[in-house]
């Protein structure tokens, strides 16, 4: 098993993949610096349009970056092997979870289409660039993810809540944050909340649904950024019959530069 490596936002993608397929499961907030991330969704043929149906409904949770074709393992952002070169992976069996896995190379279909769908870690660098502190990248750890009590727009058999991450920020940078990504519209973009947790229907923000909770420290605000795992909601809301979904926080590093999806 290969260990985390010492400087892992120097990473180019190939390499962090190679280690990835090497057994290595880390969350990848902080790796291959300058380069998009992605959440992957994988489903069965016959579910396809609905979940394009789903994401063109829901663009803040679910911007599509790249779908391949019936059983297609690579991707135009993705020159790796989309069954292996992840960290981890998740399986659910009628919308419930019941594998993760480093290696889903034996759980792949041949009608499975792969969806790759923007991951707000790809504006962490800019943020840290503007001396935003970034929590969780700071103490090694996975962003805290939480479900809400918003309901995403549904789409033939697809529904289920809206899912965000949280970042705190200091009071004084709030502004700075909304401005950075929002630039970044292709990977989730601006905040959906600022502030008090509760309007979200998040009750402890030290209890993430998803990932791991980060420290708020005195003159920091709570920031809510739509996520990449609302499309595994909807799979455990809707119970499709079968779905590959990366686990939370671990996700596809792509080939395509972060300014790529940055608009003036």
């Amino acid at each position: 098993m290969p260990q985390p490596p010492t400087a892992p936002a120097a990473l180019a993608p190939a390499q962090a993949r190679a280690l990835f397929r090497a057994g290595l499961s880390t969350p990848t907030a902080g790796y291959c610096a300058g380069y998009a991330q992605a959440n992957l969704i994988a489903l069965p043929r016959d579910l396809a349009f609905d979940f394009l149906l789903f994401a063109q409904r829901n663009p803040k949770a679910c911007p599509v970056l790249d779908v391949t074709e019936p059983g297609e393992t690579r991707s135009a952002v993705f020159d790796g092997d989309l069954r292996t070169d992840l960290p981890a992976y998740r399986v659910y069996v009628d919308g419930r979870l019941t594998e993760e896995t480093t290696d889903a190379g034996a759980a792949w279909r041949d009608d499975l289409v792969a969806f790759l769908i923007g991951c707000s870690f790809t504006f962490e660098t800019p943020l840290i660039e503007a001396g935003i502190p970034v929590r969780h990248v700071e103490t090694g750890t996975n962003v805290a993810m939480y479900r809400t009590n918003r309901d995403c727009r549904p789409a033939g058999r697809l529904a289920g809540p809206l899912v965000v991450s949280m970042r705190p920020v200091p009071a004084d940078r709030v502004a700075d944050a909304v401005r950075i990504t929002s630039r970044y519209p292709a990977v989730h973009g601006a905040p959906v909340h600022v502030g008090d947790p509760a309007a979200l229907g998040i009750a402890d923000l030290g209890r993430p649904d998803f990932g791991d909770p980060v420290e708020v420290r005195a003159g920091e605000i709570p920031v809510f950024w739509a996520c990449g795992v609302t499309p595994q909601a909807a799979v455990m809301a809707s119970r499709p019959a079968y779905a590959i979904a990366h686990a939370p926080g671990h996700m596809a590093v792509t080939d395509v530069r972060d300014s790529v999806y940055q608009t003036p």
